[in-house]
């Protein structure tokens, strides 16, 4: 209690220094040693496309290799379209009409983009050797160019098909109606000229 006593007027005049001096550092730290932590981002929102393509690019009904991957943020790391496997050789069609807003090379790689018609999208494809030029405008199913050799991040060659709106990067297969992108049930047909088992 003496020892207490004695370091008491020590304290008292120590206090208001220490106060002074603190005080502006607690200001500093308060506000993130207090703060919410940072919200979790929500999972991107389902954006409606309207569904105007009237063909694949490449194929009938190619494998899709990869399938696009929005990013949890703006430039964090995704897939932004998606992969059809096709041949190199193979000619790459508008999948709705428009007009050809690039047509030529980006890091090496064959681009085209198109304006779609009626819509605020644009499509991409590469790597392709473009036989469109800027300004052209196209109809669906009209060849943009053709399918260069190369392995553009695929396991086979395929064709990298995107689709934005302004900046953001939406899934280019919402593009194709239902009938386009899904195989129906398989029907079984009369075979004509074969006897019924009797």
């Amino acid at each position: 209690m003496r020892r207490a006593m004695r370091y008491a007027p020590v304290c008292l005049v120590l206090l208001p220094t220490l106060a002074v001096t603190l005080l502006p550092l607690l200001a500093l730290v308060a506000p993130w040693a207090w703060a919410d932590p940072p919200p979790v981002p929500a999972p991107p929102a389902q954006v409606l496309v309207p569904a105007v393509a009237r063909t694949w690019p490449v194929g009938i009904r190619p494998w899709v290799t990869r399938g696009w991957e929005p990013p949890a943020t703006v430039y964090g790391p995704a897939h932004r379209g998606a992969d059809l496997a096709a041949p190199a050789g193979s000619p790459v069609r508008a999948v709705a009409p428009g007009r050809v807003s690039f047509a030529g090379r980006v890091a090496g790689h064959g681009v085209v983009s198109v304006e779609l018609t009626g819509t605020d999208l644009r499509t991409t494809y590469e790597p392709v050797r473009p036989s469109v030029r800027r300004g052209a405008e196209v109809k669906t199913g009209e060849v943009v160019g053709t399918l260069e050799p190369t392995r553009f991040h695929c396991p086979v060659t395929c064709l990298h098909w995107g689709l934005r709106r302004g900046k953001a990067y939406l899934d280019p297969l919402s593009l194709l109606p239902p009938w386009l992108l899904h195989r129906g049930p398989p029907r079984l047909l009369p075979v004509l000229g074969v006897p019924m088992p009797g």
